[in-house]
């Protein structure tokens, strides 16, 4: 009975020790410095993107890139890629040059391993769209955050948009 008693607690301690290390803290950082600025930011397209998964890792959202940022991309953007299932990515749409979206949150997931942010952009026409929620990170210039300050839009990719 005793050896039962602590095969149990020891299966208990292992499923916490697992639980653990794989668990992610989520936290929305749209409050902390540096990323008060970037929600609520409106911008327009100024190259055709692919609405895309990464295999390797998961997102919440569909990102969004070409091949500059993410190699595994074809390099033109064409319809007919659409549903392709890469070595490395899976194609599930396409965004067009002069397409509008808004930032509407910066998230950041805490593991063991690693920390990442997540832009979360909002297309304007939302309803009409399969995807109207993706994530930008790969269309974010993240230079600036080695300095402390807050990443932007690639140069190339979106404008922002003036107000009316």
């Amino acid at each position: 009975m005793k050896w039962l008693l602590a095969a149990v607690i020891a299966a208990v301690l292992a499923g916490f020790v697992f639980l653990r290390l794989t668990t992610v803290k989520t936290t929305y950082v749209n409050g902390l410095a540096p990323y008060t600025t970037i929600p609520g930011r409106e911008y327009i397209l100024e190259r055709d993107c692919y609405i895309f998964k990464l295999k390797s890792h998961d997102t919440d959202w569909p990102l969004i890139g070409a091949s500059d940022t993410v190699p595994d991309l074809p390099r033109e953007v064409n319809p007919a890629n659409v549903g392709a299932d890469l070595p490395n990515v899976r194609i599930l749409g396409i965004l067009r040059v002069g397409d509008h979206f808004r930032i509407v949150s910066v998230r950041r997931d805490v593991s063991r391993t690693a920390t990442t942010y997540s832009f979360e952009i909002l297309l304007q026409d939302e309803s009409t769209r399969k995807y109207p929620r993706l994530d930008a990170y790969w269309i974010m210039d993240h230079a600036p955050e080695k300095t402390g300050a807050a990443p932007g839009i690639l140069t190339g990719y979106a404008v922002p948009r003036r107000a009316e």
